[in-house]
């Protein structure tokens, strides 16, 4: 018994640690707090990103960010002082345009206009599908009758939503999330939206493909317990939160999810993790 209870221990957090060959970051409340330009990045973060590309693990990021394209994101987040490169971010926006192209569909946008350059070579033209995404102010009540107006006057109407989020943390305080809208849309059209990012498996295992990773080998970290780690774990990994963005306390007596370990910040899941590998 005492052999199994060992064999078991490694595979908790932080023992895991030590068989991990990837991790993936979320962005937001991780890395950074969004807000008045390019936002804040939270301490130690940097330098976190930066010893992981160091270490031997590979490292992607996956976003629910559809505020901005991925160029512009980035580019922000190189400003904050991330070393970070286009190639290693996974935002659903182009995840989405996959999915049009695959299935001949021509959304509706109802975007935030920062986004709106991905769709640049997407037709849009007598559209049989709306497309929902984090759209902050173009979330008034014409653009979300004229999304409504698009899908209830389809045969089949589908919808697509950018993430399923209910809040997210900026600089000044909680905002509302492009779930509240996708529940909205469902609720008036009696219908169930297709979601195109976290906490989708689809979306999951595009990045472990691209890692080339089995899911037992990679550790998601999110301040997202129900998204991020949730989604995480349902694919097979372990899922770690961090009590910085939306991270609430309640968040640790979830009734459904349990994170495999809860840590103050990036900083101290990096170097939780670096140690393990070094015993």
């Amino acid at each position: 018994m005492r052999i199994q209870h060992s064999n078991m221990a490694a595979t908790g957090w932080p023992e895991c640690a030590k068989s991990l060959k990837g991790v993936i970051l979320d962005l937001c409340g991780v890395l950074y707090d969004s807000g008045e330009g390019d936002g804040v990045a939270i301490s130690g973060s940097a330098a976190a990103v930066k010893k992981l590309k160091e270490s031997d693990l590979q490292l992607r990021f996956c976003t629910n960010e559809t505020q901005a394209t991925r160029e512009k994101f980035v580019g922000k987040l190189q400003r904050l002082g991330f070393d970070i490169s286009v190639s290693e971010v996974f935002p659903p926006a182009p995840a989405a345009i996959a999915v049009l192209k695959e299935r001949g569909l021509r959304p509706h946008l109802l975007v935030h206009d920062g986004l709106l350059d991905e769709f640049d070579g997407v037709d849009k033209s007598n559209p049989n599908c709306v497309i929902i995404g984090d759209a902050a102010e173009n979330f008034s009540y014409k653009n979300l009758n004229e999304a409504f107006t698009v899908l209830i006057g389809l045969e089949k109407p589908v919808l697509f939503s950018l993430g399923q989020g209910r809040y997210y943390k900026e600089t000044d305080g909680l905002k509302l999330d492009v779930g509240v809208y996708m529940k909205a849309l469902e609720y008036a059209c009696d219908l169930k939206a297709e979601v195109i990012g976290k906490p989708s498996p689809t979306f999951f295992q595009s990045v472990l493909n691209d890692m080339g990773l089995q899911p037992h080998e990679v550790l998601m970290i999110g301040d997202d317990l129900v998204n991020d780690v949730g989604g995480a774990q349902r694919c097979g990994m372990k899922g770690v939160q961090v009590r910085t963005g939306k991270y609430r306390p309640s968040d640790e007596k979830h009734p459904t999810v349990k994170a495999d370990g809860t840590v103050d910040n990036l900083a101290q899941a990096v170097d939780m993790i670096l140690s393990q590998r070094l015993h």
